[in-house]
C-alpha cells in the first residue's frame, strides 16, 4: 500500500496548536515557565501577538486540511491544541508583576526558537536544500526532543556551567590581560572571542572523538543519520554541560566585556543551527573563511577519511592550525551519508541515548538505522 502523503497545512497546524497552548500555559505561569533572561528579549505585546497569529493559523491550516481529507488525525490535534489554548484564557491571560523564582524553566525559549527557526529553515531547505529532505523525515520526532529538553532546561544548564567554570576563572586571574582586552573596541573582543573560543571548542570537540569514554557521549550526536537544520541539536545533556564549560572558561578569564560575550552568544545559536542546515548554496571562498553547512557536513559524513577532521564550528582556521582541515575541492562533492560508523552501538529514542554512554560495548536490536 503507499505510503499516505504528508500534508503541510496539517502538520502546521499542528505545530502552531501545540506552540500556541504552550505559550497559554507561560502566560499563566510566567515565574516558573518563562526564563528570566530570555524575557528581555522580548515584550508582553509582542508575545501576546504573536500567539494570536499562532492561533488563528492553526485554525485555518488545520480546517483546511481537514476539509481535504489530508492527515486528519494529525490536523485535528492542531485545531484542537488551538481550542485548548483559547477555552484556557488564549491573548486574554492577565497577569500581575512577574514575581522572582529560584528556578523556572524556559518554555518561552523553547516556543519561540522553534517558531522562527522552522518559519526561516523549512522554506530555505525546501527550496534550496542539497537534498530533497522532508521536515518530517526519520528520527526527527526525536530531534524536536533534544530542541525541546536544551531550551526548557537553559537555567539549569546555565547554572551548572556556571558552577563548573567561575571558581576556576577566579583561580587563573590575569587582571593587567583583562584590563588590556576590555580597553578594545566591543567588535574587536568579539572577533578575539570568537576564536578563543572556538580553539577551546575545537580541542574538546577532538577529544570526543579520540577518548572512548568521551566518545560514548559524542556518538549521540553522530548518530543523526539525516542532517539539517533540527538535527544539531541531537546533543547529550552531559556534553551540552562539557562544551558549554570548556568554551566560557577561557571568556571569564580572559575577561572579555559582556556586550562581546553576548554577541558570541548569538553566534553561537545562528551558527550551530546554519552548520547542520541541509543547504546546498555554493558559497565559493568564504567556505575557507567561515564554517558553512558543507564544512561541517563532512565532519558527519559516514566515511572513513572524514573521522578526524573538521572540527572547527566557527572558524576553518581553527582546524588549519591543528591540522584538522579537510575538505573537497570540487563543491559539488557532498557526503554521501551520516551517522556513526557502528551504527548498532547507539538506540533510538533520547532517553535510550541518554542511558547509553553508561552501557560500555552495548549493541542495541533497536539502533539509529
Amino acid at each position: 500500500m503507499a505510503r499516505p502523503h504528508r500534508s503541510f497545512f496539517a502538520h502546521a497546524s499542528a505545530l502552531l496548536g501545540v506552540l500556541s497552548l504552550m505559550a497559554v500555559a507561560c502566560f499563566h505561569f510566567p515565574e516558573l515557565l518563562t526564563s528570566r533572561e530570555f524575557r528581555a528579549v522580548y515584550n508582553e505585546q509582542f508575545a501576546r501577538h504573536l500567539l494570536l497569529v499562532g492561533l488563528a493559523a492553526a485554525f485555518v491550516l488545520g480546517t483546511l486540511a481537514i476539509l481535504r481529507d489530508r492527515n486528519k488525525r494529525i490536523a485535528t490535534i492542531g485545531v484542537a491544541s488551538a481550542t485548548l489554548a483559547v477555552l484556557f484564557g488564549g491573548t486574554n491571560v492577565q497577569f500581575d508583576t512577574i514575581g522572582q523564582t529560584p528556578y523556572s524553566l524556559g518554555l518561552d525559549w523553547f516556543v519561540l526558537s522553534l517558531f522562527f527557526s522552522a518559519l526561516v529553515f523549512v522554506p530555505l531547505e525546501r527550496y534550496l536544500g542539497k537534498r530533497p529532505l522532508s521536515p518530517l523525515r526519520p528520527g526527527w520526532r526525536t530531534d524536536v526532543a533534544y530542541f525541546f529538553m536544551s531550551h526548557v532546561l537553559v537555567q539549569f544548564i546555565l547554572i551548572v556551567v556556571t558552577a563548573s567554570t567561575s571558581t576556576l576563572a577566579g583561580l587563573a586571574a590575569f587582571p593587567a590581560l583583562k584590563t588590556a582586552i576590555q580597553s578594545l573596541p566591543v567588535w574587536a573582543q568579539f572577533l578575539i572571542a570568537v576564536f578563543v573560543a572556538d580553539m577551546a571548542q575545537a580541542l574538546l570537540h577532538r577529544a570526543y572523538h579520540n577518548i572512548p569514554w568521551l566518545w560514548r557521549f559524542h556518538a549521540v550526536h553522530h548518530s543523526s543519520r539525516h542532517l539539517d537544520w533540527l538535527a544539531g541539536s541531537r546533543i547529550h545533556f552531559a556534553e551540552i554541560v562539557m562544551t558549554r564549560s570548556a568554551v566560557l572558561l577561557p571568556l571569564l578569564v580572559l575577561g572579555f566585556s559582556p556586550p562581546a560575550v553576548n554577541a558570541y552568544v548569538i553566534l553561537v545559536g545562528l551558527q550551530a543551527v546554519l552548520a547542520h542546515a541541509n543547504l546546498g548554496i555554493r558559497f565559493g571562498w568564504l567556505e575557507y573563511l567561515v564554517v558553512l553547512p558543507r564544512y561541517h557536513h563532512w565532519h558527519h559524513a559516514r566515511q572513513q577519511d572524514y573521522i578526524d577532521v573538521n572540527y572547527a564550528i566557527h572558524l576553518p582556521l581553527v582546524d588549519m592550525l591543528m591540522g584538522t582541515f579537510k575538505l573537497p575541492r570540487d563543491q559539488a562533492r557532498w557526503p554521501q551519508e551520516y551517522g556513526v560508523m557502528k551504527l548498532e552501538t547507539v538506540p533510538k529514542g533520547i532517553l535510550r541515548q541518554h542511558a547509553m554512554p553508561f552501557q560500555r560495548g552495548r549493541r542495541f536490536d533497536d539502533h539509529v538505522d
